[in-house]
């Protein structure tokens, strides 16, 4: 199904203006015969967070902003779906075009502006489909002119706390004025502070919902000292690393469109994303997982990117040119890996290479 899926929609989407084509896909995607997923192999399976998830590679926040296929994504295999980046109020985001396809670096740039239908809409989406089950996590964000960010996470935490899996604290977009200074040490402590109060609060009637922290790519070491002190000290349940990046590598070759303004992702980002996973990794220690995102395309792109330190991994950007089969393949190659190697599971390498990334010179 996933094969014929592409074999239609890859040449067909690729006419289209980026954004367009995403809302065609979503639209694709509801229109999928229903399906169940095939079981995957228990060696895939991982614990992280509290949470069992089937397989580790999920699908990242961006592509179902508003919760209107998670479980659509779910049946196709992903071991997990993010939902988001929601606001508390709709948010029309940033002016068209916002979505900009580098073909020959197979990158994408984005500043699309936390652009969603707002809480009290995506929450009905969710509530209704709350019995299916699966693993569908909440990204978070605060509307670009609140007058009190740190209020729009608490009131989200306590909005979704009953259907979410897991929350991610987004304070890494670049597209949000402002946003990414929540990265700062004092601030970032002051609003995990009210976020881990505000999940406490509804805990009795919502149980124990994991607080997940987005970081940039861009941090110096010395910012990501001071983030990864406070996400220990605040007890955040776990790290993705990481978002989109403002950096251009100087080996793109779509010089004119990289000029775009807006966060970069997909296979430009690997070399950092990685490293900054791996970095990520030394310094927590163990006190919680990690989930690795930006640009994983292939299941060997997955299998460093785990073996950097994440104990999950999260795509988005290289569907655009690989596909809904990529998901198959990452799977396969990983269970391939472990079997070959006489592992068990993903946890036994999980940051299996991590101090040796560090050492590397820092990606150009």
């Amino acid at each position: 199904m996933i094969r014929a899926f592409d074999a239609l929609s890859l040449p067909l989407l690729r006419w289209f203006d980026p954004e367009d084509a995403h809302r065609m896909a979503i639209q694709g995607l509801r229109l999928l015969p229903q399906s169940r997923a095939r079981l995957d192999s228990p060696m895939l399976a991982v614990r992280a967070f509290g949470l069992n998830f089937p397989n580790p590679v999920g699908m990242a926040a961006g592509f179902d902003k508003n919760a209107e296929v998670p479980d659509e994504l779910l049946r196709l295999g992903f071991g997990f779906v993010e939902i988001g980046t929601v606001t508390p109020r709709p948010q029309a985001g940033n002016p068209r075009p916002r979505l900009f396809r580098l073909e020959a670096d197979e990158g994408v740039i984005n500043r699309m502006g936390f652009n969603n239908d707002g809480g009290d809409a995506v929450l009905r989406r969710l509530a209704s489909r709350a019995s299916r089950g699966g693993i569908v996590g909440v990204n978070v964000g605060a509307n670009k002119d609140s007058p009190d960010r740190a209020a729009d996470y608490v009131r989200l935490i306590e909005q979704f706390a009953p259907v979410a899996s897991y929350f991610t604290v987004n304070v890494s977009s670049p597209n949000t004025p402002g946003l990414r200074n929540l990265q700062q040490a004092s601030q970032l402590d002051d609003l995990l502070s009210r976020v881990i109060e505000a999940r406490e609060r509804v805990r009795k009637s919502a149980g124990d919902t994991p607080i997940l922290l987005k970081i940039a790519p861009d941090l110096s070491l010395n910012e990501l000292d001071d983030v990864v002190q406070v996400a220990r000290s605040r007890r955040v349940d776990g790290m993705i690393v990481s978002n989109t990046t403002l950096a251009r590598p100087a080996s793109l070759r779509e010089t004119r469109r990289a000029r775009e303004p807006g966060g970069l992702s997909g296979r430009p980002l690997f070399r950092l994303s990685t490293r900054m996973v791996a970095e990520t990794y030394v310094r927590v220690e163990g006190a919680f997982p990690l989930i690795g995102v930006g640009g994983i395309d292939s299941g060997g792109a997955a299998l460093m990117k785990i073996r950097a330190g994440a104990s999950l991994i999260q795509v988005y950007s290289s569907l655009v040119y690989k596909g809904l089969g990529l998901l198959d393949e990452i799977k396969t190659d990983l269970l391939s890996v472990l079997r070959r190697t006489g592992r068990d599971s993903i946890d036994e390498i999980v940051g299996a290479d991590a101090a040796n990334i560090t050492a590397d010179d820092w990606p150009a």
